[in-house]
């Protein structure tokens, strides 16, 4: 279930020019919230705004900007063998058309997500606010070494995403809406659910709430991440050669040394010594980075093999 919605999230990243929806989608994320993430979750942990670590006046929100560029429709595995105009009797008298189309899912996972008037709200000057950021979340209120900071939320009049739970879902849906020819329905704001089948999300968003954004990330300065490399380089040979001199029944011909994984910097700031990452030091340590699909990938993780 964790992984249903990797491909929905993957390629509204790659469609949208950078923007991901939150995770949960029915968390709110606001320009100025900070999170982690853990366990596949975004953790909003605060906002920079509402903590006061950035006053009001030295922040510029730009309100109503509408996003340029194809509205926000796309899907992936998803057919449509039935579009068309239909009859029916309702509680008055005579009859009253209506237009239904029947949404075919190749497999797991396969979505098909819908949107209208998108707007965004974002910090307008975060490049005035971004040194200081630094040294406030990882020095002064807070120790942070990773963390996540919403600079743009973008939000639509409203939308809507279906995501199959397997090959043979469907999705019949059906709208009173005058429309003429075989027109694509889903996200009709008046569309109804005839009936569905191993559809395992279905969700239609109404109201303009903030559930797409952007985000930065501190991340250690690349040059810095060459000089922790070859110092864990160097330190792990020392402790393997020491490791052979001290201890007895081992082998002494090799030292072995494993490759890297992971990332090496943040495992290195943890063994900085005492008070030489400090309010004065950050900004040669931190900077800030795009979100980018490396974080997508890590709200999905995989567990076992």
């Amino acid at each position: 279930m964790n992984n249903l919605f990797h491909k929905f999230y993957r390629s509204f990243y790659l469609k949208t020019g950078g923007y991901i929806p939150a995770k949960p989608l029915s968390q709110p994320l606001y320009p100025g919230d900070f999170f982690q993430i853990r366990n596949g979750e975004m953790v909003v942990l605060g906002n920079i705004f509402f903590s006061h670590i950035i006053g009001p006046e030295d922040v510029n929100i730009s309100y109503d900007e509408h996003l340029n560029g194809a509205e926000w429709k796309f899907e992936d595995g998803v057919s449509r063998p039935y579009s068309g105009r239909s009859s029916g009797h309702g509680a008055g008298p005579g009859e009253f058309e209506f237009s239904k189309q029947v949404l075919a899912f190749a497999g797991y996972g396969s979505f098909v997500f819908s949107s209208a008037d998108r707007k965004l709200v974002r910090i307008a000057n975060w490049s005035d606010l971004q040194d200081q950021l630094i040294i406030k979340l990882t020095q002064v209120y807070y120790s942070f070494r990773e963390v996540f900071v919403v600079t743009e939320s973008a939000s639509t009049a409203h939308w809507s995403l279906a995501v199959g739970g397997s090959q043979d879902a469907e999705l019949e849906i059906a709208t009173a809406t005058e429309n003429f020819g075989l027109v694509d329905i889903f996200g009709h704001p008046d569309v109804r659910t005839i009936q569905s089948k191993n559809v395992e999300y279905y969700h239609m968003e109404k109201q303009r709430r903030p559930a797409f954004f952007r985000a930065k990330k501190l991340v250690v300065q690349d040059e810095k991440i060459g000089v922790f490399i070859n110092e864990l380089i160097l330190h792990r040979r020392k402790h393997q050669e020491w490791a052979l001199g001290f201890y007895e029944q081992f082998d002494t011909d090799s030292v072995y040394i494993h490759a890297l994984s992971g990332n090496p910097g943040y495992s290195l700031l943890d063994s900085l010594r005492a008070n030489e990452l400090n309010a004065n030091t950050a900004l040669l340590y931190f900077k800030w980075a795009d979100m980018n699909l490396d974080d997508v990938e890590a709200l999905f993780p995989r567990y076992g093999n």
